[in-house]
């Protein structure tokens, strides 16, 4: 199990012990679904100088592209300190300086038996929740994304404010995630976002995708710290629980902030 720190504590994390930096990214580098803000790219951009760093999320890598990456300035130099895990882990890509593109090594995807098997179980959770689906939404309620299949209440273009107001306290989706356990077996299910669920396969979430990281680098688990926002049961970041690093809860990309701030000042301090 990894050691779980608050906010508070953050004292407790100590620079030239860390290697690799991995974090979430909606409700933890950036609102969901929204953009990277300036202050965060530019915090982001003075942490690679010091570590690696990697984001790993049920977002699909589209989705990093243009709410992360396309808003992350940051020197093709210091791109090779760079993972972006797409799809909770199922995917890994890096920066290949000499093709000047993102390359991806993917899992392998759902069948279209699973597929089918899983938006059967979510009509199944659906009824016994009583979830209807909005008069309005913004995009497919249900996403494919190859090695994961996504719910997003209001689809998933909807905008924060509407999403925000769904489910604070993941109430609704825990329902849920309880209706679709028994229907899935062999799968993993996960709060993420402000209205989703992710489904991959069983083994397939954050944990195995960073200790796919850590076997990529030969770093230890010590060696690692881990923010998020839903380390809480049946949250996304949960599993990274399990991996034996530091894990930083937080409750928004201002905590977040806060606490590459502290480290870059305990860095600068151990340099003088």
């Amino acid at each position: 199990m990894c050691a779980l720190i608050s906010l508070k504590n953050i004292a407790q994390i100590v620079p030239k012990n860390i290697d690799i930096i991995a974090f979430d990214l909606d409700g933890t580098l950036a609102p969901s679904k929204s953009p990277l803000q300036p202050e965060m790219a530019a915090v982001l951009i003075k942490i690679l100088q010091h570590w690696k760093v990697a984001v790993i999320s049920g977002a699909s890598f589209a989705q990093f592209q243009s709410q992360f990456l396309h808003n992350l300035p940051c020197p093709i130099s210091l791109l090779a300190n760079l993972s972006i895990l797409p799809t909770d882990g199922g995917e890994l890509c890096r920066y290949d300086a000499h093709t000047n593109k993102w390359q991806c090594t993917q899992d392998q995807p759902f069948t279209d038996e699973e597929k089918q098997k899983i938006r059967e179980a979510f009509a199944h959770a659906f009824t016994t929740v009583g979830f209807v689906q909005p008069p309005t939404t913004y995009g497919p309620i249900i996403e494919d994304r190859s090695t994961q299949i996504t719910f997003s209440a209001y689809g998933m273009e909807a905008p924060l404010d509407i999403k925000k107001t769904w489910d604070p306290e993941h109430r609704k989706r825990s329902a849920m995630v309880a209706a679709l356990k028994p229907l899935l077996p062999g799968f993993s299910i996960h709060i993420g976002g402000a209205t989703s669920i992710d489904i991959t396969r069983a083994g397939i979430d954050k944990a195995y995708g960073l200790r796919k990281l850590l076997t990529t680098f030969s770093i230890t688990p010590q060696r690692m710290v881990y923010v998020g926002d839903e380390l809480f049961p049946d949250g996304n970041d949960a599993p990274a629980l399990t991996v034996g690093a530091l894990c930083v809860a937080v409750q928004g990309p201002e905590e977040t902030i806060q606490v590459l701030k502290n480290l870059l000042v305990a860095t600068n301090l151990e340099h003088m």
